[in-house]
């Protein structure tokens, strides 16, 4: 049987650690040559390494996605690595400390948004300037629960993502006719780093977020990894402009 992406180019940000290190080695487990960007070098080189153990095929390039000349040097190091971009995940992402919304500091939400939100807007301008003129391609961002409903006292991180899913929906009616797909994913807590911040690095957070979770239990990378790699795949060739959940039915 034919592996979902077989000689597909996937570029991957936030491929340093949790879900995006995952989802780089799930897509290089379907046959996908993958491209990672991330601010942190080591961990980089590691997430390559691991990919290697397993067969796959896979490079990286030092990235922060806030600043456009280092993204479109990413997408140009997927052309000059492999020759193309098909697919890219846009999953660099960061979560400020619990805050009451008044002691939220200027500073903190514009960090936020700056990674979460203009991120993924600058990410997909340099994807898409690409695909458009190679035959279209498929664009994964990921959003979050709370880009579906709000959070008390993570309201940065609600707001960034909420315009995650603002950017998807806009930028996929844009491009549906080029043959380029764009897709949010929403997260419920995984079991991440991110999710010991959510946690407050407290056990009785985290048995309360289970209690509140229907399935239980917390999701795992390699869960959502699965549900990204099939979105970047031409299996799902008719799905584009859609924030789709995987929290285990916390948002049902």
């Amino acid at each position: 049987m034919q592996s979902l992406l077989d000689d597909k180019i996937v570029l991957i940000t936030g491929a340093s650690s949790g879900i995006g290190r995952q989802t780089a080695i799930t897509a290089a487990s379907q046959g996908a040559k993958v491209v990672l960007a991330a601010r942190r070098e080591a961990e980089l080189a590691e997430t390559v390494q691991k990919i290697q153990t397993i067969g796959g095929t896979a490079t990286y390039i030092p990235t922060d996605v806030t600043d456009s000349r280092q993204i479109k040097k990413a997408v140009q190091h997927c052309l000059s690595t492999y020759g193309g971009l098909d697919a890219a995940f846009n999953n660099a992402g960061i979560l400020e400390q619990e805050v009451n919304f008044l002691d939220l500091e200027e500073e903190v939400f514009d960090q936020v948004m700056n990674v979460n939100a203009r991120g993924v807007y600058l990410s997909m301008q340099a994807e898409i300037a690409h695909m458009i003129n190679d035959g279209g391609g498929s664009i994964v961002n990921d959003s979050s629960y709370n880009g579906k409903h709000g959070h008390a006292r993570h309201a940065a991180y609600a707001a960034s993502k909420h315009a995650v899913i603002g950017l998807t929906k806009s930028v996929s009616m844009n491009y549906a006719k080029a043959g380029i797909r764009v897709n949010a994913i929403c997260p419920g807590p995984v079991e991440t780093n991110m999710a010991r911040v959510l946690e407050n690095n407290e056990e009785k957070n985290r048995q309360r977020l289970k209690r509140w979770i229907p399935t239980g239990r917390y999701g795992l990378p390699e869960e959502v990894g699965n549900l990204v790699t099939y979105l970047l795949s031409d299996y799902s060739s008719f799905i584009t402009g859609q924030a789709i959940s995987i929290d285990g039915g916390a948002t049902a």
